[in-house]
């Protein structure tokens, strides 16, 4: 196996395989007990906590890692940043997930803010002092954001934002939100603080990824002002679509963490578990199943990384994004599978960890854009012609 992966990293350069291995030592040794204390307890950690958490992950620059070193982030290449972020996941990937939600607000606050806003906004969470929420999915609105139905009002300077928002990540530890709302003068982003305009959450629980809170966020005509609106007033859907673009690829990097480390579990057990008299990784339908999981990871990781690289290119790569997202989730799914069948019973248990794997692979293909509208992403991009 060591030497499988050695060969799957070839193509990293001295750098990025240092840094990797920096950051496995960290995270093999601090993160990994985290992973089971919070599977253990069914919850995810609370917010000083997760600010800690971040505090760590920030030393190799997976929270500012997306923005430029003259704008206060890491400015590392997108390829760089996902070889440690899969890492990340393989080890923890409820962790995994509220870092690429964390990330990807700088990066939009950032992209989008004026300067007091990145002073009052990026400057804290750069220092991992706050927490964001972004606000996009509702109960009745999924993927198509041209349907939310929260709505943000004006009444002089100020702005009141009333509505639902589901599946919201960070939701239950966020000091503030960004929450995509229909303005008068369109769909747009709109900041909005919870001890200043108030907003309320409500954890949810699921079949997998227990230590990444997911929430119900409700706004009551929580109180913003116009200085709240992030980017243009009226181009939240456009620039929702763009981080949509960036956000899926890491989405599928999730995936592949999670398929990298129920990989590795069946490898394990299949050269240890002994059945008929021989280890059970001696037996022909074994090292199928290993070649197919085997094979069809490395496929979803290529795919990432090609958007990895297409996206540090700036061209427009919404297509090879599904893709990869399409592709990554699912096959996570598959692999997972596989990897408790070849555990047999002892796969159904949590005694050992492909059980959670399975779980939380299971997961992935839902947020961000289900596998079914990555594919009418896909193929609106061949055709021309919209089918949602």
């Amino acid at each position: 196996m060591e030497n499988v992966i050695a060969a799957a990293q070839a193509i990293y350069t001295d750098e990025q395989r240092m840094l990797l291995e920096n950051f496995r030592k960290m995270a093999e040794a601090e993160f990994a007990p985290l992973a089971e204390k919070y599977e253990d307890l069914g919850h995810p950690p609370d917010a000083d906590t997760l600010k800690s958490l971040f505090a760590k992950v920030e030393e190799f620059g997976l929270i500012s890692g997306l923005i430029p070193e003259e704008d206060g982030g890491a400015g590392i290449d997108r390829m760089t940043y996902g070889i440690l972020y899969e890492e990340l996941a393989r080890i923890w990937a409820d962790l995994a997930i509220a870092v690429l939600i964390q990330g990807h607000a700088v990066f939009a606050v950032n992209l989008l803010g004026d300067a007091a806003q990145k002073e009052t906004y990026l400057k804290p969470l750069l220092r991992s002092e706050r927490i964001c929420a972004t606000c996009i999915s509702e109960p009745e609105v999924g993927s198509n954001v041209r349907e939310v139905k929260t709505r943000a009002e004006r009444k002089g300077d100020k702005i009141f934002v009333t509505g639902q928002k589901l599946w919201i990540s960070n939701g239950a530890q966020s000091d503030f939100a960004i929450v995509v709302c229909n303005l008068d003068d369109g769909i747009s982003m709109v900041i909005v603080d919870r001890d200043k305009g108030g907003y309320e959450s409500r954890e949810l629980r699921k079949m997998g990824l227990v230590g990444a809170s997911t929430c119900e966020l409700f706004f009551d005509r929580a109180e913003t002002t116009d200085a709240h609106v992030l980017g243009n007033s009226g181009g939240g859907l456009f620039q929702t679509l763009k981080l949509f673009e960036s956000a899926r690829v890491f989405v599928g990097l999730t995936s592949i963490g999670i398929a990298q480390a129920a990989l590795e579990c069946a490898v394990k057990y299949a050269q240890d578990r002994e059945q008929h008299g021989k280890r059970i990784g001696g037996h022909q339908l074994i090292q199928g199943y290993l070649a197919d999981m085997a094979t069809h990871l490395d496929a979803g990781r290529l795919l990432c990384q090609r958007g990895l690289q297409l996206l540090d290119m700036g061209v427009r790569c919404d297509t090879q994004t599904s893709m990869a997202k399409w592709y990554a989730t699912e096959m996570a799914v598959e692999i997972a599978g596989k990897a408790v069948q070849i555990h047999g019973g002892n796969g159904i248990t949590k005694e050992f960890p492909v059980e959670r794997h399975f779980r939380n692979a299971k997961v992935m293909p839902i947020p961000d854009g289900t596998t079914e509208i990555q594919k009418l992403v896909i193929g609106r991009n061949l055709t021309g012609l919209n089918a949602f």
